[in-house]
């Protein structure tokens, strides 16, 4: 992405590392792997120009409009991102499948954890994004639907779901290799609790699915993962 804006190379890597110091850390990130690839890459050139501005602020920046049949898209809030990536405790060598990871930034953290990341985008301008933006990294990068995962490049020991979800994980579940963890962030699809949202650690063992909660995690709701209606009666 070309930047449209008036601050320098080093006051963008000073707000980098007031994001880290001033929301990352303060959010119980520990994790030194993790919180050096937040000082390592440069999201302002992961969001839209007219808004690097903002690259380093705690909020989720719009990066796709809602479009007819399209909710818009969002990038997780940093200290969101960062603390998935620690509870998906990422080794070196693990394969890693990045789901809706937008314009790229969650996919470019994760190549410093480990080689092996895959990323996947339903929105065509999206992954056309990502593709640019990781052009010179080499890593391989997806289009389609995003609850069917890449199946072609399974298993997985790590999946990053960028969103909340409320159903349709059956096909990234498949996709995981025993012991293998999914991350995301679960919506309530119970009207009455619509808007409560949490990130949970979703664990494989022996073919079986286990869930655990983290933290209250707001984040958008993914077209892919959107429960079905329910009739009332």
């Amino acid at each position: 992405m070309t930047l449209q804006s008036n601050i320098t190379t080093d006051a963008f890597a000073a707000l980098r590392l007031t994001m880290v110091d001033s929301q990352i850390r303060t959010f119980d990130v520990t994790d030194r792997a993790v919180i050096e690839r937040f000082l390592a890459v440069e999201r302002e050139k992961f969001v839209p120009p007219q808004l690097c501005d903002l690259a380093y602020s705690d909020i989720a920046l719009k990066i796709a409009p809602s479009k007819p049949g399209r909710s818009e898209r969002r990038l997780l809030a940093p200290m969101i991102l960062a603390r998935l990536l620690q509870a998906a405790a990422v080794r070196p060598g693990e394969r890693v499948l990045d789901v809706a990871p937008g314009t790229g930034y969650s996919t470019a953290i994760l190549a410093g954890l480990t080689p092996n990341v895959v990323a996947l985008e339903s929105d065509p301008d999206l992954a056309a994004s990502t593709k640019a933006a990781l052009a010179t990294s080499g890593l391989p990068v997806f289009e389609g639907p995003l609850n069917e995962g890449v199946a072609s490049a399974a298993p997985f020991d790590v999946i990053l779901v960028n969103g909340a979800v409320e159903a349709h994980l059956d096909a990234l579940f498949a996709q995981l290799r025993d012991n293998g963890r999914l991350l995301t962030i679960l919506r309530s699809a119970n009207p009455a609790n619509q808007h409560a949202s949490r990130a949970v650690l979703f664990e494989k063992n022996s073919g079986e699915i286990s869930r655990r909660g983290l933290f209250d995690a707001p984040a958008p709701l993914l077209d892919a993962f959107r429960a079905e209606p329910a009739f009332v009666f």
